[in-house]
Parts: C-alpha cells; sequence; structure tokens
C-alpha cells in the first residue's frame, strides 16, 4: 500500500535510477510488449464510439434531445443527447491515443470507469422514465465491454524510457 507522505518527509527509493515510489503508479507495466495492441484497440473502441454518434446525431436530428423512440443505430438505441456524448467520448478518446503520450492511459482507465458506471446506471435505470438516453439492455453490454476494452488499455498503455521501465520493474519485484 502506497502511503501519502508529507513533503519534507522522504520518500523511499526504488530501483537504481531514484524513481520515489510516490512518482509512479503501483503495478502499472511502462513500456508493457502488447501496448501496441492495446492501443489500437482503444482506437477502434473511439472510432466505433465516434461513428455511433455521428450516425446517431444524424438520425435523430429533429427530435427532442432526450426522447425514448425507437431510434436504432448500428443495433443500439439512441437519442440526440446519447449521440452527441459519443462525438464527444469518441474524439476525445481518438485524440488521446494519436496524440497525447502518456494522457492516453489516464483517459482510457477515467473513461472505461465512466463507461462502466454509466452503464450500471442506465441498467439500474432501465424500464423507468429517468432512462434519459435511451439504453436498452444491449447498449448496457456494449457499454461495459467498451469500459472493459478502455480499462485494460489504460492498464498497460503507459510508456517510457528504458530506465523507467526497468525501475517499474524493479519495484514490482521488490527492488531486486
Amino acid at each position: 500500500m502506497v502511503r501519502l507522505m508529507r513533503e519534507d518527509t522522504p520518500a523511499p527509493v526504488c530501483g537504481a535510477v531514484g524513481l520515489r515510489r510516490r512518482d509512479t503508479m503501483s503495478h502499472i507495466p511502462v513500456n508493457h510488449h502488447l501496448r501496441p495492441l492495446y492501443r489500437v484497440l482503444a482506437a477502434l473502441v473511439g472510432g466505433y464510439v465516434l461513428i455511433f454518434g455521428v450516425i446517431g446525431f444524424f438520425s435523430t436530428t429533429g427530435s427532442e434531445m432526450f426522447d425514448q423512440s425507437d431510434v436504432s443505430v448500428l443495433g443500439l438505441r439512441t437519442n440526440l443527447a446519447f449521440s452527441i456524448a459519443s462525438v464527444v467520448a469518441g474524439a476525445v478518446i481518438l485524440l488521446a491515443v494519436f496524440f497525447a503520450r502518456n494522457v492516453d492511459v489516464v483517459v482510457n482507465l477515467w473513461g472505461g470507469v465512466g463507461f462502466m458506471v454509466a452503464g450500471t446506471a442506465m441498467l439500474a435505470l432501465l424500464r423507468t422514465d429517468l432512462n434519459v438516453l435511451n439504453f436498452s439492455m444491449a447498449t448496457v453490454i456494449v457499454s461495459f465491454a467498451i469500459g472493459m476494452v478502455l480499462f485494460s488499455a489504460g492498464l498497460y498503455g503507459k510508456s517510457g524510457s528504458p530506465a523507467a521501465a526497468r525501475a517499474e520493474e524493479a519495484a514490482r519485484h521488490g527492488g531486486h
């Protein structure tokens, strides 16, 4: 367990390069050998969400923002609000994957949590008037799947220098 330390308290040193424990995320591998695969998966998920949102936007233009009709895009129910949210989420994921080194790790981790929380919330509200994003059970399942892929990509997508990778490996294996 990593404990919070005051600035005047010296932190234990991990590895040979002198990284302090509070400077690294515990058990998040650096330069994992499957990192390119996870980046591709995150890009595919971001592309799917963006395409779903764009098609949904054009399919629901002219309807109410939180309409609960039977408009379906790529097999999932949607409305104008959910389509706009999907466009924004897909664009953020793609921008992070293609243009931001290690920012994509944070975006993927929090995006994965966000998709899983949204899926859980909409599952609880599925057959009520509070289903403002017009979710169906298929949408809930896809939201969970997208969340898990993004979360996994966030866990294994961190990149760094070879020295940082060696220091993280040494810290994960008890400094040996």
